[in-house]
């Protein structure tokens, strides 16, 4: 029951971000949609097995880590320094599945630009480390089962 739910709420929830979901399962959204989420940052799709979002940073955030969830980047605009591998320092649970840090030990960092595609495997520490002016990218988190 709770399983049903929370998938009921996950649907209504793609739905009241824009995103259209005809009888084929093809899932639309608006262009409106995505440049408010690429400017601010939101879902813009939201299923059992993934996530669409768009994302809008002008400073770097904290090291994340996901359990269960792979994360592809698409940078469209702006640049940033983005880390990842190794190992998290000062990795603390922020909900289940999910960790916060503050830095990576023995990782590596790419300089970010427009085109740039980041494929982050579950359970692999990465960041936005810097970001000098700021960077607009989606993120498609597939999420395993």
């Amino acid at each position: 029951m709770k399983l049903c739910l929370m998938l009921v709420s996950v649907f209504t929830l793609g739905v009241l971000v824009g995103a259209q979901r005809d009888s084929s399962g093809v899932t639309h959204v608006d262009p409106e949609k995505v440049a408010a989420a690429l400017a601010k940052g939101g879902t813009l799709v939201s299923q059992p097995d993934l996530i669409v979002s768009g994302s809008h940073r002008d400073k770097g955030g904290q090291v994340e880590v996901h359990d269960k969830e792979t994360d592809v980047l698409y940078v469209i605009d702006g640049e940033a320094t983005f880390a990842y591998g190794g190992k998290m320092e000062g990795g603390k649970s922020s909900q289940p599945n999910q960790w916060l840090g503050s830095g990576i030990t023995g990782g590596q960092t790419h300089h970010l630009v427009k085109g740039d595609v980041f494929v982050v495997p579950a359970g692999v520490p990465h960041w936005f480390k810097e970001v000098p002016k700021s960077v607009s990218y989606f993120v498609v988190k597939v999420i395993k089962q």
